[in-house]
């Protein structure tokens, strides 16, 4: 057992094997006198869902970025996340997606194909469900990028939403903070627009004379990343940025994170809470940062979704804190074995979806795809706190 179980506030388990097992019909009275018929539909249904949204293995490439022939569909941004409002982008200008309308115009609720609902402003009461009954084929879309622990009132929303939106792998349209993509691959077409190209450990990249790093805003002694830095602190030094740390740049956006970092050996990328598939932008930071990250999150095997092995140090792969400091001393004063953990980078490139951007126009070649099909998420607390 690592050290992150010492301090872990919940339990953790693999990624599910769940499958969109959950289309019909939806004018279900035009089925109602051909029993075979609907259970014929639901059947090749559920099995071209399954093909549809099995999520790849890695490298993750969620958002193919080629040009392809869709049909016609609006989607009405129903809430703006956090209560901010942004222009909305032309999703063909930025991803060649073509056919795709998005709005945030809630006349035009009768007509549009899906809504994207974000689960904050409904959970949170500043906002409110659309009005019943919806219009006959239109999907409803949860959408929602915090983790579980910090997701209020799943249950008031069983059986209400048609697809699921996240960072999970799992959820009906994928979409993480962020992936690798192989150079090759990002070479060609839209992607060489978006993916920022990794590069390989130069000498002065081995010998940065600044060992640990950690950029904080939301500081609370509960979570079990503040536990691990207190400990952490004992054995090595650990300069901490942020309102619990010294200020960061007046840019404090995530250009100038990763100008922070660059200056150090290591990055502690520690999230918030421990679920599956919950990596956030801290690790991607480090990675474009050209930092080793040192993660506490889910499991190993659960980021090696994400990343090469030798990509990241999780704090599970020691018995104690003290050997975690130890081994990053040891690779401060060996840059050889430093260098096993960088030479990967030369292969890959890394993209950071923006936010919201490119959610809503992932979530829109999702609805042209499966375009008359409709089914309710039923186990939606279940399966994400599974």
């Amino acid at each position: 057992m690592g050290v992150g179980a010492h301090w872990r506030t919940g339990t953790r388990s693999t990624i599910p094997a769940r499958r969109a097992d959950r289309w019909v019909t939806c004018c279900v009275c035009v089925l109602r006198s051909c029993c075979v018929c609907v259970v014929t539909v639901g059947f090749l249904s559920f099995l071209g869902a399954c093909l549809l949204y099995l999520p790849d293995p890695l490298p993750l490439n969620p958002f193919v970025f080629v040009s392809e022939e869709h049909s016609a569909v609006t989607i009405l941004i129903w809430t703006h996340p956090f209560g901010r409002f942004r222009k909305l982008p032309d999703c063909y200008v930025r991803y060649q997606i073509g056919g795709c309308t998005l709005t945030d115009d809630r006349r035009a609720y009768t007509q549009a194909d899906a809504l994207i609902i974000h689960h904050r402003e409904v959970a949170t009461g500043t906002d409110e469900l659309p009005p019943e009954p919806r219009p006959c084929a239109q999907k409803w879309i949860w959408m929602n990028y915090e983790s579980p622990a910090h997701t209020a009132r799943l249950g008031y929303f069983e059986g209400v939403f048609n697809l699921t939106m996240s960072y999970r792998t799992d959820s009906d349209i994928f979409l993480p903070y962020g992936y690798l993509i192989p150079r090759e691959r990002a070479a060609k077409g839209l992607q060489s627009r978006y993916a920022q190209p990794l590069r390989g450990p130069t000498r002065s990249h081995l010998l940065r004379p600044r060992l640990v790093a950690w950029v904080i805003s939301n500081w609370s002694e509960s979570h079990a990343r503040v536990a691990f830095y207190y400990q952490l602190r004992r054995y090595i030094q650990v300069d901490v940025f942020g309102r619990a740390g010294r200020p960061l740049p007046e840019d404090s956006g995530g250009g100038s994170v990763v100008r922070l970092v660059g200056r150090y050996l290591f990055y502690l990328a520690l999230e918030n809470s421990q679920h599956t598939d919950y990596i956030t932008e801290k690790l991607w930071n480090a990675v474009l940062a050209g930092a080793v990250p040192v993660v506490l999150g889910p499991s190993r095997q659960n980021y090696e979704r994400f990343l090469p092995p030798e990509a990241f140090i999780h704090v599970d792969d020691f018995p104690t804190v003290r050997a975690l400091a130890r081994y990053l001393l040891m690779l401060r004063r060996n840059p050889a074995r430093l260098r096993r953990h960088l030479t990967w980078r030369g292969g890959y490139s890394v993209h950071q979806p923006a936010f919201w951007v490119e959610h809503y126009c992932t979530a829109c070649r999702a609805v042209s795809r499966t375009r008359g099909r409709t089914g309710v998420v039923k186990d939606l607390t279940r399966w994400f706190h599974s």
